[in-house]
């Protein structure tokens, strides 16, 4: 039911292309079960199984990424989450919980990801002895996908930021508090403002959210409301073009 649902009821589904089947990555001290990436699109999917010691993973986008997401497939864990807008390589955040980043050695070894391999530590949750696990990983591709940080303003009036492209999904967390994740995008906001609001870390229902208002230009997104999870201290995003222009960097201009 949570995929097919009740007759007449509303889903949506956001999807990012690999490259296939894949095959085994072998750029790191841990070769991958398969790998499969797009370094068009700048995205691959990783499995592989843990060896419990520190170690590194091949991601296969030959750039470095910039958002990566890790699930142990074979016990109850987090979903680990690294982002370029963290503190260092030592902190990670909780893609089903509203968490605030935290700090811990074990997770990514304190290394930021390179342009091969992403580094893992000894938690369980990434990198446990004889368990598998799934590794996505997210690299920006210029007037495809922009992932970065902003600083909040705390003002209906907030903080631009520029993505290069007009945006048809954008992802936020705020990194300094227990806030909620949020996706907003323009299938389901055709115009603005747009406040339909999702949370990844929860299973409620879409809201249309009062204070989490924010305005999808033609070269980036602007807060339009005061609230924590969109524009106070550290926000964290990843957006994706609705018209990608190829990679070059010049994405048409397309107001609405």
């Amino acid at each position: 039911n949570d995929i097919n649902g009740v007759a007449g009821t509303a889903h949506i589904a956001w999807g990012w292309a690999a490259n296939g089947a894949g095959s085994s990555n072998e750029d790191g001290g841990i070769n991958t079960t398969a790998t499969s990436a797009n370094t068009t699109a700048g995205f691959s999917i990783s499995t592989y199984t843990g060896t419990g010691s520190n170690t590194t993973v091949g991601h296969g986008l030959g750039v470095a990424p910039k958002m990566v997401i890790v699930k142990r497939r074979n016990a109850v864990e987090s979903w680990r989450v690294w982002h370029t807008g963290l503190t260092n390589g030592s902190y990670y955040l909780n893609l089903e919980n509203t968490d605030a980043q935290a700090a811990n050695n074990v997770m990514w070894n304190g290394t930021v990801p390179s342009s091969t391999v992403v580094s893992i530590g000894t938690n369980a949750s990434v990198n446990a002895s004889s368990s598998t696990y799934v590794m996505y990983a997210f690299a920006e591709i210029p007037g495809y996908s922009s992932i970065g940080s902003y600083s909040g303003n705390s003002s209906t009036n907030g903080s631009f930021v520029y993505t290069g492209f007009k945006p048809a999904f954008v992802l936020t967390k705020n990194i300094n508090t227990a806030d909620q994740w949020g996706i907003r995008d323009t299938t389901r906001n055709p115009f603005n403002v747009t406040d339909l609001l999702l949370n990844p870390n929860a299973s409620t229902a879409e809201t249309n959210s009062s204070t989490g208002y924010i305005d999808i230009l033609s070269n980036g997104f602007k807060p339009r409301s005061s609230d924590s999870n969109i524009n106070t201290q550290t926000i964290i995003y990843m957006a994706f073009a609705e018209n990608p222009s190829g990679g070059d960097g010049a994405a048409p201009a397309t107001a609405r």
